[in-house]
């Protein structure tokens, strides 16, 4: 499969491009600056979000699926999340591409029926606006009604740097946590769940949490 990815120079876009790779997918990656990319193995095509000329028909021209890793906090321009949401699902169509996944966050998940992390008085205050922002592309997703086939990620509370353990489990709209109340998933086995969902397309049109 030809798979574009948005943001492949971040941390968990560049996890998610190399697992995408290794499984013998051909790899487009989108980013603002290519230079960032060199010497990589990826196809690397130069788009910028904030570019108001910047052709996303072009960008995904040949490609089968588009998966979408983006934030705010390096700029603190964090409105680029849902503005980004919702251009993607007015402009896919016409570019061919109808499936999309979105590296979303945690704060939106429920701790307790309509309690939600980030609301919870322990939920980091650094990380509030970058939440706020995933929360409200979540909202866009679930209140579309156009053809794109998306399927929004949620990682658990704690991504952390670390190898693929191969096991995870998939939740719905609760914070998934373990038999000692952590909720966790380490980036190389979030990229896997990805790729994972990518190929087998179990979830459309909703969200899903990972965590161990």
């Amino acid at each position: 499969m030809k798979v574009a990815i948005l943001g492949a120079s971040g941390w968990i876009g560049n996890t998610i491009a190399n697992e995408a790779k290794s499984r013998g997918h051909h790899v487009v990656a989108l980013v603002r600056d290519p230079s960032k990319l060199e010497g990589s193995d990826f196809e690397v095509r130069r788009f910028d979000l904030q570019d108001n000329q910047a052709n996303l028909n072009k960008a995904l021209d040949g490609v089968d699926a588009l998966i979408t890793s983006i934030g705010g906090r390096a700029s603190g321009q964090h409105n680029i999340v849902k503005h980004t949401a919702q251009t993607l699902l007015t402009q896919l169509p016409s570019s061919g591409v109808n499936r999309l996944l979105w590296v979303g966050g945690a704060g939106s998940l429920e701790v307790a029926p309509g309690v939600s992390l980030i609301s919870t008085p322990e939920f980091p205050s650094e990380y509030k606006a970058e939440a706020t922002a995933q929360g409200e592309a979540l909202a866009v997703f679930k209140h579309s009604n156009g053809p794109v086939n998306w399927t929004f990620i949620s990682p658990a509370a704690d991504i952390f740097p670390g190898d693929a353990l191969g096991q995870y489990r998939i939740g719905a709209e609760q914070l998934l946590t373990d038999n000692e109340g952590r909720s966790r998933i380490s980036v190389s086995d979030y990229a896997k769940a990805m790729i994972d969902e990518l190929e087998a397309g179990q979830f459309p049109q909703q969200r899903i949490g990972v965590a161990y």
